[in-house]
């Protein structure tokens, strides 16, 4: 057993998606497409002093249901200590990244030997069956611009990028409930993201992406009042804008939202995956 061990996994900006459910949570998840973020969560496991495992993020202590599935798949009690820049429940991942950073790091402290898609695996099912995303994990296990033409995990599903590398500026207003919009009817969801995802593989470039994504949040019923006013603040200056899914959060390529006149967090699109430090 190792003293510690610490990952880091990059945020995840969803455009839009479809979701498919399936009774095997790694085989259920979603289609669609995002930006991987070089803003994300970087996190130490270390073997836990007491008879609990706990997970502190940022400074304060947190129950985050993916990561506690994640270590007792393990068999692994452990102290999780978490840093990051992105917000909690605003559609960035941020659950995703604990739970495959969890995973990665645990993996080597408490030596379980086990491979990259095993680790996306545990951390994709156990993400599902809390309800708390269903393709955050194996985009940012991927890294780039992912584009998920397949749901589920590793052993199920079929990923491809587009290929090019942007900055981005988002902003966030507050929170969805991820477990809130899938618990209702998502007929109307997956139809609008099915439309959105054959449009980027019919012509996958960041543009394409960005249109789509709008449609989607469109067409999804998803927009709230106050970002539907950042995007066309963004549009009216020729920027590109929509909503992270799921969150009330706008993203913006290149300098649209400092443009539009508001104050963004800046980072780019993250070249590569979730990776141990």
């Amino acid at each position: 057993m190792r003293e510690e061990a610490t990952a880091f996994v990059p945020g995840h900006i969803t455009g839009f998606f479809s979701a498919h459910p399936d009774e095997d949570p790694t085989r259920a998840g979603s289609r669609g497409a995002g930006l991987t973020l070089t803003d994300g969560v970087e996190l130490t496991v270390e073997p836990a002093t007491g008879d609990e495992s706990t997970v502190v993020l940022d400074g304060t202590e947190i129950d985050v249901d993916p990561v506690t599935t994640v270590l007792e798949t393990l068999d692994a009690t452990a102290h999780v200590e978490a840093e990051s820049e992105l917000p909690l429940g605003a559609g960035f991942g941020v659950s995703g990244a604990l739970a495959l950073g969890t995973a990665l790091a645990a993996n080597r402290v408490f030596e379980r030997t086990l491979a990259m898609n095993e680790l996306v695996t545990i951390a994709h099912g156990a993400e599902v069956r809390a309800g708390t995303g269903l393709g955050d994990v194996v985009a940012q296990a991927h890294g780039g611009i992912p584009v998920r033409l397949e749901p589920g995990g590793p052993q199920n599903n079929y990923l491809d990028a587009i290929p090019e590398r942007t900055r981005v500026e988002y902003v966030s207003f507050g929170g969805l409930s991820t477990a809130d919009v899938l618990s209702d009817d998502t007929d109307q969801l997956t139809t609008a993201g099915k439309e959105a995802l054959a449009r980027v593989v019919e012509e996958p470039t960041l543009l394409s992406f960005m249109y789509a994504s709008r449609l989607f949040a469109r067409d999804a019923d998803l927009l709230t009042e106050r970002v539907t006013e950042t995007i066309a603040d963004v549009s009216a200056v020729d920027g590109q804008a929509s909503m992270a899914m799921l969150g009330e959060t706008v993203f913006a390529l290149g300098t649209g939202l400092s443009d539009a006149g508001y104050d963004p967090s800046v980072c780019t699109t993250h070249p590569a995956g979730a990776m141990l430090r």
